[in-house]
């Protein structure tokens, strides 16, 4: 007791010192900075970029429509917008058209959507505006930020910049393909909505071929399933590049030529069939077509050896395989394939990789199924490079949020990256706008994408394919029977 009172005493002695030299508030600064984390710094936040002025030009389309371009400041400098409205009866809606993965050059280009996705909008009565983001890399938190943004004062810089005057928006609509497909669906997530620097609560979200957080986890799979089948296993993944030329002499029977990306017997079959169960699943299009599509495995394989931050989007590891198991049989696993799982090397994320932020959405904004508005997704079975699986996560995580039912997902019958057809594209606008406005939810493939049966019929995904004039389609299998889209 006679201890605990001579330190009370201490303390008040110590207190009152220090308050009468004027040092108390000195004394809390210094305890708060002590007890404080230290800001997590990132290489992305050195990066700068530059807005390239010739790249913002909009070509016009066949029928009447008004054209804007300029910049405004997005949240790491710089960033080009571009907008298109119809001449006459502009609704007042808005589609913020989000763009995909544009490299990690310093010059942002305007990345404008295709002809076939403005023309859906416009035909509609809606006007759509584009960012090309303050940054380049994978930077999704900058996607996010940078088009709400312009989707709150767009028809402040049309004022400013062209003399146009429009009101203000009284719906706004966001899309995107691949990267700008995360960005899309991301936007629409609570957490995100909660959190973002600028908030838009959007009406609903088109997203196409759309990649989420958990995209690394497969490039990062794939990539050391590959080096390890090739037996270079104890090799660190980091000297995977200089590796490369003999995995792949090792796993395939070339990259060139008729037999391009064609697995050699054994450990190359064993690679495919990893990656048909990494991807989603035994289902058309994938093993015979998007396994072989030489671009995208190129793209998959430039991907080996990196770490796990994304090439400096975040701070620390994102990866993880502690809990992984790699198959290439179905069944009870096979001897070889526990071998083959023991001698992995493991990777685990680091807990504090991608935290919520007070300064605005996650550096990797994630998509959750924790939506409240409708969502109309479109993705194909063959893509390699932002695989199917992505969709049947997005279900699971929209199960366990109690969101599926304002999530409608269709499958596509192609073998590339955002291989969509101009139909395609028009019946998803189509129907996704009536959805969102009158309320008539559109036909999808939901229920199929977790049904490993369904998901593996040989005629899956021809409701909603519409192959119109797509050239690489054409020695792709037929359906037996005729897919016919709609509304449920």
């Amino acid at each position: 007791m006679e201890g605990r009172n001579l330190l009370v005493t201490w303390v008040m002695v110590l207190a009152s010192s220090l308050l009468l030299t004027g040092c108390w508030d000195d004394f809390l600064d210094k305890e708060a900075e002590e007890d404080a984390p230290a800001e997590v710094s990132r290489l992305h936040d050195g990066r700068s970029f530059t807005v390239a002025d010739d790249d913002l030009v909009i070509e016009p389309l066949s029928f009447a429509s008004v054209t804007y371009y300029g910049t405004y400041e997005g949240i790491q400098g710089e960033a080009a917008y571009a907008a298109e409205f119809p001449v006459e009866g502009w609704n007042g809606g808005l589609v913020m058209y989000t763009h995909g993965y544009a490299g990690e050059g310093e010059v942002l280009g305007g990345q404008q959507p295709n002809a076939a996705f403005r023309a859906a909008v416009l035909r509609a009565g809606y006007a759509w505006a584009a960012s090309s983001y303050s940054a380049n890399f994978y930077d999704v938190r900058a996607a996010i930020e940078d088009t709400n943004r312009l989707a709150l004062e767009l028809t402040d810089y049309l004022e400013a910049d062209w003399g146009a005057s429009y009101e203000d928006p009284t719906q706004v609509l966001i899309s995107g393909f691949s990267m700008g497909g995360h960005a899309a669906a991301a936007a629409v997530e609570r957490e995100t909505i909660e959190n973002a620097r600028y908030q838009v609560e959007y009406a609903g979200a088109l997203p196409f071929c759309q990649a989420e957080q958990n995209q690394f986890q497969w490039l990062g799979d794939y990539t050391r399933v590959a080096q390890e089948l090739a037996d270079f296993g104890e090799t660190d993944h980091s000297e995977f590049q200089s590796l490369r030329p003999q995995i792949l002499e090792r796993l395939f029977v070339s990259t060139e030529g008729a037999d391009a990306w064609q697995p050699l017997p054994g450990d190359g079959e064993r690679l495919r069939d990893v990656a048909v169960k990494l991807t989603g699943g035994e289902r058309p299009i994938f093993e015979e077509y998007g396994f072989r599509e030489a671009e995208l495995q190129q793209a998959v394989f430039d991907t080996g050896g990196r770490d796990g931050t994304i090439n400096g989007i975040l701070a620390g590891e994102i990866y993880d395989n502690t809990d992984r198991t790699y198959r290439w049989t179905t069944g009870d696993i096979t001897s070889d394939e526990e071998l083959f799982n023991d001698n992995f090397n493991r990777i685990e994320r680091d807990p504090d990789a991608n935290p919520l932020r007070d300064d605005g959405v996650r550096w990797l904004p994630l998509v959750q199924g924790d939506i409240d508005v409708p969502v109309l997704t479109l993705h194909t079975l063959g893509d390699f490079y932002v695989p199917f699986r992505h969709q049947q996560l997005y279900r699971e995580v929209a199960i366990a949020n109690g969101s599926d039912e304002l999530l409608v997902q269709r499958a596509i019958r192609a073998a590339g990256h955002c291989e969509f057809s101009a139909s395609e594209i028009t019946t998803a606008m189509a129907d996704f706008l009536r959805w969102v406005n009158e309320g008539e939810k559109p036909a999808g493939d939901d229920d199929a994408i977790l049904d490993p049966d369904q998901l593996a019929d040989q005629d899956f995904g021809c409701m909603f394919t519409e192959n119109d004039l797509v050239a690489p389609r054409t020695a792709l299998p037929d359906c037996t029977q005729e897919g016919d889209g709609g509304v449920l």
